[in-house]
């Protein structure tokens, strides 16, 4: 006996009842998916709407309509957009087509996520983007200040070796008066350039002196705003107010580190040490000899320069501070809230992540969708229609037949009606009922009936 050719192996039949089953599923999922993809998008619209709200600035109706219709118009194309996808890629069974369908996608999803995604992130985490943006300004101000008095207490360091050169142009002053310097006792030419250069030392120790109560006030004010601006940063109420108010704050103690750096005393130093050996005042040499005087003139030349040596000292010492990099100039510049979210979009990646996800969301339903599908047309693939009806359509058919038969059947009837009805021939004439005769005076008095034909 030779086997029916449209019978089916086991495992075409097992791949027809897969397709069977998942055609069941998707046909159930149809309700579901178009109210979910509609609570998705209301849900990215009111996201959408608190992020449109921090950018802009008035707070009318106007802004409110605005923000409203911004918000209303994502969820639309979100929505649409989706459903295009959801309709059309899982469908495709080109790779043209597929491949075009999926580009869009790509394009479609970058756009909701440049018109809404960054939005939302504004919307969940705005708020602690601009806090992290005033603690991160705290800490900027915070290096510049103590950079600004670093440099400021180098320079004050620089008063000891201003002290040591005092001293030791003193210590010369005092031998060159008791004779071991010169091997002249008293308080000649020769003392008297020392005394100079020592009383010009003394009183650049003292100008760097009276510096250093000047640069404690400043970095105590310094450290006293730095303190009110960490309770800004993290204050109860509203981040907008108290950003007006870290604002001022900022502006002081911006003032405060530009005294700091006024107040180093390096770049002074700095000049007494080049003008130290160029503005001696040479006296006149008062020796009695000539022996004497040749001696007080080396002496002298001596002096200048142990001058010289002490110059290059200090100089060296005072560049080294004035080599020191300069506070970087820090100000404080207000931010929205989307603004800040995407600068220190790094330290927010869950709030990042919960925005995209969704509005991006439906992309996993299309590809389970277009997974769903390729698997029902592989199910169904080289198998003829006959092969794929199961009873229930079967029975549909038949059911469908017959009315259909039913339909032809009552069509046909109402066909031969009308045929009839063309081909019947006319009706005959209808006899007019008799008109009684009417009596007259002289008339017979058994008179015949004339009866009239229905024509006259």
């Amino acid at each position: 006996m030779v086997q029916d050719q449209t019978s089916l192996t086991a495992s075409e039949a097992k791949s027809l009842r897969t397709a069977k089953e998942l055609e069941g599923h998707l046909s159930w999922l149809d309700t579901v998916t178009p109210a979910a993809l509609g609570v998705l998008a209301v849900a990215s619209g009111i996201y959408t709407y608190l992020g449109v709200s921090t950018l802009l600035e008035d707070t009318g109706a106007m802004s409110f309509f605005a923000a409203v219709a911004y918000s209303i118009a994502v969820s639309v194309g979100i929505f649409v957009f989706w459903s295009y996808l959801l309709r059309l890629l899982p469908s495709m069974r080109t790779a043209a087509g597929f491949i075009g369908l999926t580009i869009a996608a790509m394009i479609g999803s970058a756009a909701i996520i440049a018109m809404s995604s960054w939005l939302n992130a504004a919307a969940l985490a705005g708020s602690a983007a601009v806090e992290l943006h005033l603690d991160q300004t705290v800490r900027e101000y915070q290096g510049a200040l103590e950079q600004a008095h670093d440099i400021a207490l180098s320079g004050q360091a620089l008063a000891r070796e201003v002290q040591r050169a005092g001293d030791a142009f003193e210590a010369l002053a005092d031998q060159e008066e008791s004779g071991q310097l010169s091997g002249f006792a008293g308080q000649g030419a020769v003392f008297r350039v020392l005394t100079q250069k020592t009383e010009e030392l003394r009183s650049l120790e003292e100008q760097i002196a009276a510096q250093q109560e000047l640069i404690d006030n400043a970095y105590a004010d310094g450290n006293a705003i730095l303190s009110r601006m960490r309770a800004l940063t993290v204050a109860p109420g509203p981040v907008e107010q108290r950003s007006v108010l870290f604002s001022e704050e900022s502006v002081r103690l911006a003032g405060v580190i530009a005294n700091l750096n006024q107040y180093s005393v390096a770049p002074l130093v700095a000049r007494a040490a080049q003008d130290l050996p160029a503005s001696v005042v040479l006296p006149e040499l008062d020796g009695r000899s000539d022996d004497i005087r040749d001696t007080q003139f080396s002496t002298i030349e001596s002096v200048l320069n142990a001058l010289d040596q002490r110059s290059q000292t200090l100089r060296l010492a005072a560049e080294e501070v004035l080599a020191l990099d300069p506070p970087q100039e820090t100000a404080y510049n207000p931010i929205s809230a989307a603004d800040a979210v995407i600068r220190y979009a790094g330290n927010f990646v869950p709030s990042w992540a919960g925005a995209i996800a969704i509005d991006l969301l439906p992309a996993v339903l299309v590809l389970i969708l277009a997974i769903t599908q390729a698997a029902i047309r592989s199910g169904r693939d080289g198998l003829s229609i006959e092969e794929t009806l199961t009873l229930a359509d079967l029975k549909a058919a038949m059911n469908a037949m017959k009315d259909v038969e039913i339909s032809m059947g009552d069509a046909d009837a109402l066909m031969r009606r009308r045929a009839a009805d063309a081909d019947e021939p006319p009706a005959p004439a209808v006899e007019e009922p008799p008109v009684p005769a009417v009596e007259e005076p002289f008339a017979d008095k058994n008179p015949k009936p004339i009866l009239r034909d229905a024509g006259e």
